[in-house]
């Protein structure tokens, strides 16, 4: 399955439609007043016209028609930012515009497309050594490529959900818009399903040549309207750090605050290593503590010196 587009030509860096969609989404969002203009009886649309933009980023109304059909190409990084300030852009959205107008450009030589790389060993021995807090590694596609135990109790849910299928990592997208237990097991389900739409958004315009990336992006649009709808809204997000809730089924409701953090690879990838924490003294580290203590590898009480043989163990109670 390929990425929703009226792109005729086939080919990925043809994405005029997704600039045009972007630009004019940006621009109805605006309130007028908000950048110093009246608001108007006459408006028959929501947010600025054309030539307001054009105005506010010092161009010609005809340049910025023509910007908003999608015509980037050759377009200056100075003009651009120009744009993005009389828009309001924020971080994400600019940095979304700029990979955009990247894509846009004609290449020299054949794209160079990004490989998946595998996990080093020791990326997967620090994740396994944060005993306490759940962690793990995604990639762009929100794939979960490396994972500790506790984070495979906390969100055991999903890597037994039947979205998994043969390919042997949990998908936070296909997690929650496939599975219709993702809508109880997430307490704030749509504030995070926009948030993932919103991160595999701005993926989508930093990495047009990921063929994986638009056959998921097809296939989340084909099978559930949600994801259509939220796709459609054209947000971006870099960044998904914040608070999760969880009602887990075994211990319950679980709150904790996450953060991301950029895990360069070879090869050009780019992984986030994700990490939760829960409040000390509250429910919810007490919660975590009951999942990790049942995922802790369990040991003889009083282990041999080296080379002793270990006393047999009734591993069955418990």
């Amino acid at each position: 399955m390929e990425l929703p587009s009226d792109n005729r030509t086939g080919d990925p860096t043809d994405n005029r439609s997704d600039i045009r969609d972007f630009l004019i989404s940006r621009r109805a969002k605006l309130a007028p007043e908000r950048v110093g203009l009246p608001t108007g009886r006459r408006r028959r649309v929501p947010g600025l016209r054309r030539e307001e933009v054009a105005a506010l980023a010092g161009v010609s109304t005809e340049w910025y028609t023509r910007l908003e059909k999608g015509h980037i190409s050759g377009v200056s990084e100075d003009v651009l930012e120009a744009v993005a300030r009389a828009l309001l852009l924020d971080e994400h959205e600019r940095a979304y515009l700029l990979h955009l107008a990247t894509a846009a450009r004609p290449a020299r030589r054949r794209p160079h497309r990004r490989k998946d790389v595998r996990i080093p060993s020791p990326v997967q021995w620090m994740v396994d050594s944060m005993t306490m807090a759940p962690a793990f590694v995604r990639n762009g596609r929100l794939d979960i490529v490396a994972s500790n135990a506790l984070c495979r109790a906390l969100y055991s849910p999903m890597f037994d959900s039947d979205t998994i299928g043969g390919r042997g990592c949990a998908n936070f997208p296909r997690y929650f818009f496939l599975d219709p237990g993702s809508s109880e097991f997430f307490v704030d389900w749509e504030e995070g399903a926009r948030a993932t739409v919103a991160v595999l958004r701005a993926e989508a315009g930093r990495e047009p040549h990921d063929r994986a990336l638009r056959e998921l992006v097809g296939e989340l649009s084909t099978l559930s309207p949600d994801f259509r709808t939220m796709w459609a809204s054209h947000d971006v997000r870099i960044r998904h750090e914040g608070t999760k809730r969880l009602d887990h089924p075994e211990v319950g409701r679980v709150e904790m605050t996450f953060r991301s953090l950029d895990l360069p690879l070879p090869q050009r990838a780019v992984h986030d290593l994700i990490i939760y924490t829960a409040e000390p003294g509250t429910d919810s580290e007490d919660r975590l503590k009951l999942l990790a203590s049942w995922t802790a590898p369990q040991s003889s009480p009083n282990p041999g010196r080296a080379g002793d043989q270990a006393p047999e163990t009734d591993r069955s109670a418990g």
